[in-house]
């Protein structure tokens, strides 16, 4: 690939020209992942173009192509870079907080929460312009393909990390903050078979443990700890540790910005 040019889009975006850098040295250690490393890295000019080429590819099925995925992806990505902006925030989240990650490369092509998280903002911005059967599809695939469940509707921030994503499910009227960090099996849902605005509302920088479970609507305040396994019905003032099923507060956070730490002893 050699040395960028001043005009380059790696000269002009130092995240991407990393993430190449991360993609030769791959294939330099690894030579069999060569095909792999170039159709999904280094035959794209940017973040978004391998972004778009990852949903599709991922997502595709007999019932959809990856072509027209790869052209809904590029429109999304055209008409909103906050999507881009997003999915950069997400990355840096999973390279500083996961101790596995060791390039920028990886979350791209082997982590799933990443890539479900990437997939599911494409489903949002569908929904936002009212192409539900498109978002609902998008969702649909999302599920099957990487197991992790977010309805088109709920809202996002980003800086987001989701750690293993197994079974993860977050439901229509959730909200998540920025700098949120959740582990596997987490569940953001409601409580029955209630209508209207039924899911936990997260604020930023909320560290939510393997298999807790948020369910109703019910705030979770700035920088909380959930511990695993817990079952939280009742609204958590900022910068609490709940625990426990019915979940309880056990005391603070026990640090400025628990979703970065992560550290989850009590």
């Amino acid at each position: 690939m050699g040395t960028p040019s001043r005009t380059s889009p790696t000269a002009l975006d130092p995240v991407w020209a990393e993430i190449c850098r991360n993609a030769e040295a791959a294939i330099a250690e690894e030579p069999l992942l060569g095909g792999l490393v170039h159709a999904g890295i280094l035959h794209h000019d940017s973040l978004e173009h391998a972004l778009a080429y990852r949903f599709a590819l991922k997502l595709h099925s007999d019932e959809m192509s990856e072509q027209l995925l790869r052209e809904i992806a590029d429109a999304a990505h055209v008409a909103d870079r906050s999507l881009v902006d997003a999915a950069r925030a997400d990355l840096h989240a999973v390279f500083e907080r996961d101790p596995a990650c060791h390039d920028l490369l990886q979350p791209l092509l082997y982590f799933k929460g990443f890539q479900a998280l990437q997939a599911y903002r494409v489903g949002h911005w569908l929904f936002e312009q009212g192409r539900y059967g498109l978002s609902y599809f998008v969702q649909m695939r999302i599920s099957e393909v990487f197991g992790v469940d977010i309805h088109p509707a709920a809202k996002m921030g980003k800086g987001i990390m989701i750690d293993h994503a197994h079974s993860i499910v977050i439901g229509e009227t959730a909200n998540v903050g920025d700098n949120v960090s959740m582990l596997h099996s987490v569940t953001l849902g409601g409580t029955g078979k209630e209508d209207g605005d039924r899911h936990p509302k997260i604020g930023q920088g909320v560290l939510i443990g393997a298999g807790a479970k948020v369910l109703g609507n019910i705030s979770v305040g700035d920088c909380c700890r959930i511990a695993a396994g817990s079952v939280v019905l009742e609204a958590v003032p900022p910068c609490k540790t709940v625990a426990g099923v019915p979940a309880k507060i056990i005391g603070d956070a026990g640090c400025a910005q628990p979703a970065v730490s992560m550290d989850q002893k009590l």
